[in-house]
């Protein structure tokens, strides 16, 4: 008598081994909260829009969850893609991290600097920063982390960087920071849309439709903090997280910003936009060389030490006469 195979029953759904988490599609997802859209997104990535999109909903579904909500100005993340943020940064961070120790072992002979940047030193310095990195520090091996002054503060409390550029940062315990540039607030606006005198007050600048960047920005914490102190109303026509989009808006004529010359610079020189001076009050903000107090000592120092000055004067030049020296 010929016998029947008994066929394997199917795991229940809910007993089947989840999927890891693809670590591209954790970076490509923060990529698009950071710019508060889908395309100003795929356009930093260089990637198709369809594609991202096709990413971010694998991601969606291996989580069994909605991350971001889509509207007419882009996207925000929801409650889950709150947690998701907050998580995938610190995870991002901790790979990072080992990938640079497991390369130091193969490079004990030289020192490895991992530099925190913000994005508007990358957008004036571009891709010099590195290649002067190389020239000014031939005894170190560097590798720069560009992100938001919230998130470098951060991973400098973590021990994942070794130094950072921040903007307006406070004082706080176990940190060593050093002011070594002032930069000035500018209204930006399309050509059309640009008062007749060179410069103008904090009062006639909110008159303007403005948009800027959400709550947590440096520079929307100023305006707020003078616009307060001088009973001023401020009114924001948008809240847009993208550099990308916010410059796209105030060519256009849309809207205009308060916004340092760095983040506006090739449109500013080409005259695409327009800037005039904030002069009553003056409106700045400050950038800080930031290390932990206890931290490892470079054999290389010296050269790390003038690479930051360099970094600075550079900077200062790329930005007069909007900039001035602190140190």
């Amino acid at each position: 008598m010929a016998s029947t195979a008994i066929p394997t029953p199917t795991a229940p759904r809910f007993f089947r081994e989840p999927k890891p988490i693809n670590l591209r599609q954790l970076s490509y997802f923060l990529k698009v909260v950071d710019a508060g859209s889908m395309t100003a997104a795929a356009q930093r990535l260089g990637l198709a829009q369809p594609a991202l999109g096709a990413q971010i909903k694998q991601l969606e579904e291996e989580l069994g969850m909605a991350l971001l909500l889509r509207h007419s100005r882009g996207v925000t993340p929801t409650q889950a893609g709150r947690l998701l943020q907050e998580r995938a940064r610190t995870i991002l961070a901790d790979v990072d991290r080992a990938r640079l120790e497991v390369r130091a072992l193969g490079q004990r002979d030289r020192d490895h600097l991992a530099l925190g940047v913000p994005p508007s030193m990358v957008l004036m310095l571009g891709a010099e920063l590195m290649m002067h990195a190389c020239a000014d520090m031939p005894n170190v091996s560097i590798s720069l982390v560009e992100e938001r002054t919230p998130v470098l503060l951060d991973a400098l409390g973590r021990g994942q960087i070794n130094i950072a550029y921040l903007y307006n940062v406070e004082d706080a315990p176990g940190l060593d920071r050093r002011a070594v540039l002032e930069e000035d607030l500018l209204l930006v606006t399309a050509p059309g849309k640009a008062p007749a005198s060179q410069s103008v007050s904090l009062a006639e600048a909110l008159q303007f439709d403005l948009v800027i960047a959400g709550a947590r920005g440096v520079i929307r914490r100023i305006v707020e903090r003078e616009a307060h102190r001088l009973s001023l109303s401020l009114r924001l026509a948008y809240e847009v997280h993208s550099v990308t989009s916010m410059r796209a808006m105030i060519v256009r004529g849309e809207a205009a910003s308060i916004m340092p010359f760095s983040l506006a610079a090739p449109q500013l020189r080409s005259g695409q936009l327009v800037a005039r001076r904030i002069d009553r009050p003056a409106l700045t903000r400050t950038l800080y060389v930031v290390a932990p107090q206890e931290r490892e000592t470079f054999s290389a120092q010296p050269e790390i030490d003038a690479f930051l000055e360099r970094t600075i004067d550079r900077l200062r030049e790329s930005m007069h006469p909007y900039a001035r020296s602190l140190r």
